[in-house]
């Protein structure tokens, strides 16, 4: 039999529950199909970490029951709870009530997540957005304000922290309202790319950095594949922004299909080859999207929902109201009136306010579109 030693959980405020769930996730060769499996069969970590061979042995292979009786690596063991002491890390397990909802649905659940920043994220309406590392600058910006569009709107933005199209969807959502989750490929100790550690500690701070792999997990390349059917699994939907036909943004919208999530893809140019991963997802019957509104449609997100009118007040209210109406085809001050509710004064003084701004032009015939 194995348990924990008192020496390694000593003068740590750390729930006795939460120790057996780190200990089992310390033990080499113990993979998720199995846990899930000696849980399902014991009920507990605890009760797995106290079992006798020949009663694990029924449930998993003798090399993996081994392993368990030589019990937990105390060494990851204490640097896990040395790492829980931060009042910003925290642990999610399956028995824990604020798992993803979401997360609970796909055919298989991470038993654990680590998480660097605010939890209770993972349980707000969430939407993916991913894409290629070397994404055209016209990507970058497409990801950025889908991202911040969709985060103003009430989704917090779910991406992998890759360079190219993930970092800009984080840069959009944690501009927005409702912040963005990160899920990486790595221990919530290391931070992979290093380029973006200023990216990662703005994501703890504003928003949150999650994991299934345990402190020290290096950036190997099976764990990218799975770090992605967490991205697609938290989301209410995956948003492709720019995808080349080998690429994993299209097994992550793949899982997503797979999940019963929906698919959105942003169209290109028919000579890139960064738009062929999306023009095929298209073809596939993924929803075309020219704008955060067709996303938002399809989730039933109706024009003035309260959750997009943004804080700042009347003036702020009419502004958005007004914005909501503008778009890249032109429109006249009256049929602007008779959409927003607006007075005339009202709508010609914030039009002339956004066109000195540089966010709308004003066109011959007293027409106006939006630029940005």
């Amino acid at each position: 039999m194995s348990s924990i030693p008192d020496q390694v959980i000593s003068q740590r405020n750390i729930e006795p529950d939460i120790e057996s769930w780190l200990a089992l996730d310390s033990i080499e060769g113990l993979g998720d199909e199995s846990m899930r499996c000696l849980l399902a069969a014991f009920g507990s970590p605890a009760a797995i970490l106290s079992a006798s061979m020949a009663s694990l042995e029924r449930v998993v292979k003798r090399k993996v029951a081994d392993s368990i009786i030589g019990g937990a690596d105390l060494q990851k063991l204490s640097a896990s709870l040395k790492w829980l002491e931060d009042p910003q890390n925290s642990v999610i397990t399956l028995a824990d009530p604020d798992y993803p909802a979401l997360l609970l649905n796909i055919p298989d659940p991470p038993p654990l997540l680590y998480v660097k920043g605010k939890r209770d994220l993972l349980n707000t309406p969430m939407l993916a957005i991913v894409g290629s590392r070397n994404a055209t600058p016209q990507g970058l910006s497409n990801a950025e304000a889908f991202a911040e569009a969709a985060s103003n709107a009430g989704f917090c933005i779910v991406s992998g922290m890759a360079l190219g199209v993930d970092a800009a969807a984080h840069r959009g959502g944690l501009r927005g309202r409702a912040g963005s989750v990160a899920v990486v490929g790595t221990g919530l100790d290391l931070v992979y790319p290093a380029s973006h550690r200023k990216l990662a500690h703005e994501l703890a701070e504003k928003g949150a950095l999650v994991s299934e792999f345990p402190l020290s997990t290096p950036p190997i390349g099976s764990n990218f594949p799975r770090r992605n059917r967490i991205i697609s699994g938290l989301g209410r939907g995956c948003l492709v922004v720019e995808a080349a036909l080998q690429s994993g943004s299209l097994i992550t919208a793949r899982q997503a299909l797979e999940q019963g999530r929906e698919i959105f893809a942003i169209p290109g140019s028919i000579h890139s080859p960064l738009s062929r991963g999306c023009h095929a997802l298209i073809k596939q019957g993924a929803k075309l999207v020219e704008s955060a509104e067709d996303i938002l449609e399809e989730f039933g997100c109706p024009p003035g929902v309260p959750a997009l009118i943004p804080e700042g007040g009347e003036t702020a209210r009419e502004e958005f109201l007004l914005l909501k109406h503008l778009s890249h085809d032109t429109i006249d001050v009256d049929t602007l009136c008779l959409r927003s509710g607006l007075t005339v004064e009202t709508v010609s003084a914030m039009l002339l306010t956004l066109e000195l701004d540089g966010r709308i032009a004003s066109l011959p015939g007293g027409r106006y579109q939006r630029l940005r």
